[in-house]
Formats: C-alpha cells, sequence, structure tokens
C-alpha cells in the first residue's frame, strides 16, 4: 500500500528532498508549534521578491505569505500561474533564520522550473515548507503564532498537517 503524504495543506522537511535530510521523525517542535509568526501580503504577485528589509527581526519566526490563490482550490485555475516565491526570496528567508515558511498556494516554487530552488535552499537550510494554506486574510500581519505539526513517520518528508494561527483575543 501506497500512502500519499502530500494532500490538503502539509508540511515538508529535509527528506522531502534530499536523501539525506532528516524525516518527520526529527523535525523539531519549536520550528512548527505555537511559533511568532508574521503574514505578507503578497495579493497579486506571482513571483514574489522577498527583501531583507521587510523580514529583519524575523529570526526564529514563522513566515506566512498571502496571496489569495487558495480561493481558487478546487478549481481548474488553482493549478495555473500559481504564485510562488523567487529563488532569491528563499537566500532571504534562510538569511533571516526564520522557522518555517508557509505559502497559500499550489506551491512554493515555480512549477514550471523543476529544478525548485525555494525547496532546495529552504529544506537545505533546515526551514519546513508548508503549502495549500487557506484563510490567510483573517490574519493579523503579526502578533500570533503557527503551528503545523505533522505525525513523526520515519522516512517520510512531507505530510498532511492541520495549520492553524493563534491570534490574541484583545487584536
Amino acid at each position: 500500500m501506497t500512502l500519499c503524504t502530500n494532500t490538503g495543506t502539509y508540511l515538508d522537511v529535509p527528506f522531502h528532498r534530499f536523501e539525506d535530510g532528516h524525516d518527520l521523525t526529527e523535525l523539531s517542535l519549536d520550528r512548527v508549534a505555537a511559533v511568532p509568526a508574521i503574514c505578507l501580503d503578497r495579493r497579486g504577485e506571482t513571483a514574489i521578491e522577498l527583501s531583507t528589509t521587510e523580514l529583519e527581526g524575523c529570526e526564529g519566526m514563522a513566515v506566512l505569505v498571502r496571496t489569495d490563490h487558495s480561493l481558487k482550490f478546487g478549481t481548474d485555475a488553482y493549478f495555473e500561474g500559481h504564485p510562488y516565491l523567487s529563488g532569491a526570496s528563499a537566500d532571504v528567508l534562510v538569511s533571516a533564520g526564520v522557522a518555517c515558511v508557509g505559502i497559500d498556494s499550489l506551491n512554493i516554487d515555480s512549477t514550471a522550473d523543476q529544478q525548485r530552488p525555494v525547496h532546495t535552499r529552504l529544506l537545505g537550510a533546515d526551514i519546513p515548507i508548508i503549502e495549500h494554506l487557506t484563510n490567510l486574510a483573517s490574519l493579523p500581519g503579526n502578533g500570533f503564532e503557527f503551528t503545523a505539526v505533522p505525525p513523526k513517520i520515519a522516512r517520510a518528508g512531507t505530510f498532511t498537517v492541520r495549520a492553524f494561527a493563534t491570534v490574541p483575543a484583545h487584536r
């Protein structure tokens, strides 16, 4: 029996991209459980460029990228022209030392580029990736926590998660 592990909202760890990378059993929970987070609004952009300036002070934080592409889920349009991060953006995220990166799109990389530079750079730096997020419009730009914990499965590099944000009531 084969189990499809990248269905719905899911998280990738280094083993997803690298044979010698760690699997889900070695994922550090401090990267994906109750992590201070920011949500960057990138609606209307396709090849998303992140800057060093906007990621200042984001070390150890979850960075979520809102594109609203998730509104197309369940339609053919979801698979066409989806927003993604540039390879340079991946370098900026690695340099910033973020805990994890999520996006509300089909893929964090352009599916036209089979090299998958964002997966390669982020996972190579042990930064988990969460794809197919939804409802990022309900989040503030900052001041909340993000959680996306997968089960501990040996030899698995990706798995479905129940991703959620915890926003303080006083906001």
